[in-house]
């Protein structure tokens, strides 16, 4: 897709959190790279029904809430050099009993400072500098 250079390719990622809520929910794909759960945003899609077709499609999960407004936003160049808009909701599912796929070989929960020692894309990175658990406190 050729995008006009004013636009970003949006996509919408969900910040699983673990029982202690200071850790969150990465994927790793068959590129070896690790990834937050989610993907592109479909035209004319809602956040929710994104959230909930991505992690059906690409692991087998059943999304049962999102949050109403997105916890993080990360903006920054993709590695084909496409500026992106990554809107990151909190979200919460049924299990954790992923299908395995090209998208989700592995599924492991990380905090910020684990995110130094493993091999994880930009978006990874930018929200393990922004994430404060304190926010996600119930």
């Amino acid at each position: 897709m050729d995008d006009v250079n004013c636009f970003y390719r949006v996509s919408i990622k969900a910040l699983i959190l673990d029982e202690t809520r200071e850790r969150f929910a990465v994927i790793l794909e068959d590129n070896g790279w690790w990834e937050l759960p989610g993907g592109g945003l479909d035209w004319g899609e809602t956040a929710e029904n994104c959230l909930k077709r991505e992690l059906k499609e690409e692991m087998g999960l059943t999304v049962t809430e999102v949050a109403s407004l997105p916890s993080y936003y990360l903006i920054g160049k993709n590695m084909s050099d496409k500026w992106t808009l990554n809107l990151v909701f909190e979200a919460k599912v049924e299990d954790l009993n992923f299908t395995p796929s090209d998208e989700c070989q592995e599924l492991r929960f990380v905090s910020p400072k684990e995110l130094e020692s493993i091999n994880a894309f930009r978006t990874v990175k930018d929200l393990g500098a922004r994430f404060n658990a304190g926010n996600h406190k119930k």
